[in-house]
């Protein structure tokens, strides 16, 4: 077939043909792997790509001497110069069934969880404390009322987009102020943005894989606390800002007291969002031995891919909140917003009791507050805080 053409054109067809043989092979290869992986139990999966650098662990017969300031638990002189030199950093993490189970609650020191669309929880997980270097993920987009509670801490934050205005000029919600357009209101409130669309690799990357078995694209975005602190801190986001002001500095913290374990009295706790969506309904078990809470998300026992330990906070609250869909033109009108300012009832879990009380946020700015049936605010146990919003009427039993 060659003996009528050019050295030249010979060349070029060996060329063009080694490119189609490469490519064919490399589309066989990795369906035949992804196939492998899909198959449960059949092999495990690992991969090379980034993951958390000079992680470092607080020595266990260190003695704990420095408060954390978010939320008071216990740490090494060690960790206090670390977290004195950045601000907090706050994730959105994913809780979609095929993201479980994600990477770096545990490591935590606050998560708010709340309704992002379609009765499918995520999670702003806050952290500043935690001396290790910690792979977080899946990373997932942003949502207007995250930024209420993100702004009481003037923190960076990580995520893949977000909500915007999509609806066109003849959407009313994009005529009267966009009131779920997170990506806008970023900007115009100013926030310490690390939006992976601008960032890219490799502070943040794809890993389908993690878990064993390819997954949508969308479960499969990933980066480390460090690598996003050391990108803010490349912004000039570190503990002070350019006056030389330190961002505790108008911070208010909430109050702590010690671990009084009072087994029996309040031990199971079951939440429900949104009542047709069983995936996403949480229930929470108190253990004594180590007065924390341990998670069932659907079900199942909700664990940390990086240390296959079970969800287990100290303080579970539990705020009733206004939902109602934003109506801004969106398609299927999926973009929810909370009414996060004002007051609102709250149950607050605690060595393994609940008090009843009172939720209170002035505005964006200004810190929550959870106050007693008396008015006093409420003092939480030395230990991660878990915040989970719920529609007003949702069925909480205890």
């Amino acid at each position: 077939m060659f003996t009528n053409l050019t050295t030249t054109q010979k060349s070029l067809i060996v060329a063009i043909m080694t490119v189609v043989i490469y490519t064919v092979s490399s589309a066989v290869s990795y369906s035949i792997f992804s196939a492998i992986g899909n198959k449960a139990g059949s092999v495990n999966l690992k991969t090379s790509l980034p993951g958390p650098a000079n992680s470092l662990e607080e020595d266990p017969s260190v003695p704990k001497t420095e408060s954390c300031p978010l939320n008071g638990a216990m740490h090494s002189k060690e960790a206090r110069q670390s977290w004195e030199l950045r601000r907090p950093l706050a994730v959105m993490i994913e809780n979609h069934v095929e993201a479980r189970p994600q990477s770096g609650l545990t490591s935590a020191d606050i998560i708010y969880e709340v309704v992002a669309e379609g009765g499918i929880t995520r999670f702003m997980a806050v952290y500043l404390c935690n001396l290790a270097d910690i792979q977080i993920g899946p990373v997932r987009s942003a949502r207007t009322y995250f930024l209420d509670w993100l702004s009481e801490y003037d923190a960076l934050y990580a995520h893949v987009g977000g909500a915007n205005c999509t609806g066109g000029p003849a959407a009313p919600g994009c005529q009267n102020g966009a009131p779920a357009d997170a990506l806008g209101q970023i900007i115009t409130y100013k926030i310490k943005d690390l939006n992976q669309f601008s960032i890219g690799f490799p502070t943040f990357w794809r890993d389908y894989q993690r878990l064993g078995h390819a997954v949508a694209t969308e479960h499969t975005m990933y980066s480390t606390t460090q690598k996003l602190w050391e990108i803010g801190a490349k912004k000039g986001w570190t503990a002070t800002d350019s006056a030389g002001l330190k961002w505790e500095n108008k911070f208010t913290p909430w109050k702590f007291k010690d671990a009084d374990n009072k087994s029996g009295l309040t031990t199971k706790i079951d939440v429900t969002f949104w009542e047709n969506q069983n995936d996403y309904k949480v229930a929470w078990n108190y253990d004594s031995a180590c007065n924390c809470y341990k998670r069932k998300n659907g079900g199942v026992d909700h664990t940390d891919f990086n240390n296959k330990k079970q969800l287990s906070p100290t303080n579970v609250v539990v705020q009733f909140i206004k939902e109602s869909n934003a109506n801004d033109g969106y398609e299927n009108n999926v973009h929810l917003l909370y009414a996060n300012k004002g007051e609102g009832r709250v149950l607050i879990f605690q060595n393994g009791t609940v008090i009843e009380g009172k939720w209170m946020k002035t505005n964006r700015l200004s810190r929550e507050k959870f106050v007693d049936a008396k008015g006093q605010e409420i003092n939480f146990v030395k230990g991660q805080i878990w915040i989970q919003t719920v529609p007003e009427g949702s069925k909480v039993s205890y």
